[in-house]
């Protein structure tokens, strides 16, 4: 996940270093954000239970998760700018006290409609939430401080990738009160009652002196243009791909088309578009964001497909299935920390390109050993193809926003930065609408019970080919970014000497 923030100004200067408030403010944003990370992992490993108890069908829980990633990218940038206009304080609070709800509504959810609305309720509160975090720290710390406090945000990912299965598995497995799956919902309620209170008493209140309007239109064509796309690939396998879907999948390029001249009359018209069009002039930054799409639908179609796999295919518990995904998350944590410090400032794209067709040889490993070893493949033999993709996984992540960023204009980057995070989720989004494709497409509506085993073993196999040509595309892709990422390109206003280009916008770390 990338998180951005805003600069100083001589309106919104960091608290003093001897105000230890701040450390208290810091521990709360922290844990608002290690939150919604675990949020996240923690659905994908109870979906095979959610299915089995509520009798939902393959599309609702392709929305379970898809709904909360299309409202989470939708509110992204939005729910920052109304944090510069409202205050950082605020919308924070307004964005756990939602989120915290939103959990509760998802957790006692009467049926698979119920809880789909209340995850995409969940992914909007976690839009107001989640940009206020970094612009809290920003405004909270001063500069000398904020390397160390970033490292902490570094480390909470890290932990998040890793105890979110695990959470989700045991919470899951232990049946809690007999409420079977509702507890990895239902935990959130105390996290963010205590948030909300102790926010409000320690969170010093910041805002933007020069913020940027809000672009509502611009929201409502994003999310038209992903719902007609996407509603139709979760539905249209179970509806017999209907006239109606084809033609709304062919819809959403022309309302996405509109999006585009509507954004350049609003940047025209007042300097505050959604979508800052001419980023994309920059050829490093539209190739990044052809890069973070294509990956979020890579990883949207790998994770829903693995754990219904493990535990559907293979008839595996929660348990086992988390405990397997731990070498993954563990590999992932370790190679980004030594891509960032160690590679890429000796080696720069190539380590990011190393890093897709690692991710490529761990998926095709993965393929051939579910291929030799069939049901009777055991959690150690898919470690090892399982490190092979979390080494490639965490060679791309954790530089790709640097490389990304690195020739756009210092007074874009703000902007540049929300949207790499909101293409990202929009990609998981799509790839979590094309599991219905690529892994529910190649299963038979009527297969026996006693040949579900097998049916969902070539389904995976078939979808982890898909992921392994994903990740072809993302290599080739690489090639456009530049070969070692430099520091941002002053701004006209920088070279102009003035206070706002000097302060510029400092670059916030890619925390994944």
């Amino acid at each position: 996940m990338t998180f951005s923030h805003t600069p100083d100004t001589p309106t919104d200067r960091p608290a003093a270093d001897g105000d230890r408030r701040r450390w208290f403010a810091l521990a709360i944003v922290m844990t608002a954000a290690f939150m919604d990370l675990v949020d996240v992992t923690i659905v994908n490993i109870a979906i095979p239970s959610i299915r089995r108890d509520e009798g939902a069908s393959f599309s609702q829980i392709q929305w379970i998760t898809a709904g909360y990633a299309l409202a989470f990218a939708a509110g992204l940038i939005t729910g920052g700018r109304l944090g510069d206009i409202h205050g950082r304080k605020r919308l924070f609070l307004v964005g756990i006290g939602g989120f915290t709800l939103a959990s509760a509504l998802c957790g006692f959810a009467v049926n698979p409609e119920m809880l789909v609305a209340s995850r995409v309720l969940q992914g909007a509160m976690a839009a107001l939430m989640v940009p206020q975090v970094l612009s809290i720290v920003h405004a909270t710390f001063p500069a000398h401080e904020r390397g160390k406090v970033f490292g902490l945000f570094g480390a909470i990912v890290g932990l998040g990738a890793v105890s979110g299965p695990l959470l989700g598995a045991l919470l899951t497995e232990w049946n809690l009160f007999g409420l079977e799956w509702r507890p990895i919902f239902l935990i959130n309620l105390p996290v963010g009652i205590a948030g909300l209170i102790l926010g409000s008493r320690f969170i010093t209140e910041s805002k933007a002196p020069r913020a940027l309007k809000l672009d509502l239109v611009g929201v409502a064509l994003v999310t038209l243009g992903l719902l007609m796309l996407i509603y139709p690939l979760t539905r249209g396998r179970e509806l017999g791909w209907p006239l109606w879907g084809h033609v709304s999948m062919g819809g959403a390029f022309v309302v996405l088309a509109v999006l585009v001249a509507y954004e350049r009359r609003k940047s025209a018209r007042d300097g505050s578009p959604l979508v800052e069009l001419s980023l994309f002039r920059v050829k490093s930054f539209a190739a990044g964001i052809a890069v973070q799409t294509v990956f979020g639908v890579g990883l949207g179609i790998f994770f829903l497909v693995w754990t219904l796999y493990m535990q559907e295919g293979l008839g595996w518990t929660p348990l086992r299935a988390g405990l397997t995904g731990v070498p993954f998350s563990i590999a992932v944590s370790t190679a980004a920390g030594v891509s960032v410090q160690k590679l890429v400032p000796r080696f720069g794209r190539k380590v990011l390109q190393a890093g897709a067709l690692v991710m490529a040889a761990g998926v095709l490993l993965y393929l051939w050993e579910a291929g030799r070893y069939g049901l009777g493949i055991t959690s150690w033999q898919m470690a090892l193809p399982l490190v092979v993709m979390g080494v490639g996984m965490g060679l791309i992540v954790a530089p790709l926003t640097d490389a990304v960023l690195s020739q756009v204009p210092r007074e874009h980057a703000g902007a540049a930065s929300g949207l790499i995070n909101t293409v990202q989720q929009m990609g998981n989004a799509l790839g979590l609408g094309l599991v219905s494709v690529v892994f529910f497409g190649t299963m038979s509506d009527h297969v026996a019970l006693s040949g579900i085993g097998a049916a969902y073993a070539d389904a995976f196999q078939n979808a982890l080919g898909w992921v392994a040509a994903v990740m072809g595309v993302i290599f080739l892709l690489m090639f456009a970014l530049p070969e070692r990422p430099a520091q941002h390109v002053e701004g006209a206003a920088a070279q102009d000497g003035t206070a706002e280009g000097a302060a510029g916008e400092e670059k916030a770390p890619a925390l994944v």
